[in-house]
């Protein structure tokens, strides 16, 4: 079961395949920032997320100015999924990207938070209270066609001390690799 809009997100602390940003490990409270955190649940072989991978790191540059949190989390098998591994991570992390990279191994965060697909976020206020659950915008396969932008959108009318319009939409994407 997902969490849902008004939910208190689970903490969580998680080995970081990017450790120039968040260090070794990183947790929930780590990430969250004066106007709260984006969570994206996310994974290295899945088409749609390796088409949005400018698209999430520009999202995360876009919070980061606006004094809200960003991390990634893959709650993939890497034993089944080896391109998910934590090493494969560090090598993805090394190319460039501007937020921590963590490792569910044990797939509880994923479990404790619902999520089912990757690409999947969440966005949580200053509280930790989620604001906004699904995905980014309606096409995380081709940038050119995209139409909506419910993430940011979310994150703007937080920012605006509003309620979002839209707080809910299904993620579009791979299934989480389950063990």
């Amino acid at each position: 079961m997902s969490l849902s809009i008004g939910d208190i997100a689970p903490e969580f602390n998680l080995k970081n395949a990017n450790p120039s940003i968040g260090g070794e490990t990183s947790s929930l409270a780590d990430s969250m920032k004066n106007n709260g955190c984006v969570i994206v649940f996310e994974c290295n072989h899945c088409p749609y997320v390796v088409a949005s991978i400018d698209r999430m790191n520009n999202m995360a540059e876009y919070c980061k100015v606006n004094g809200v949190g960003f991390i990634g989390i893959n709650s993939n098998d890497p034993d089944n999924y080896p391109a998910d591994s934590f090493e494969n991570m560090v090598k993805r992390a090394e190319k460039g990207m501007p937020y921590a990279y963590l490792h569910d191994y044990t797939q509880m965060v994923a479990t404790a938070w619902g999520a089912q697909r990757t690409p999947e976020f969440f966005l949580l206020d200053a509280n930790g209270i989620v604001t906004y659950h699904g995905r980014m915008d309606d096409n995380p396969r081709d940038p050119t066609k995209v139409t909506t932008s419910e993430l940011k959108d979310a994150i703007d009318a937080m920012l605006a001390g509003s309620t979002p319009s839209i707080q809910s939409t299904d993620s579009i994407g791979c299934s989480v690799k389950w063990k």
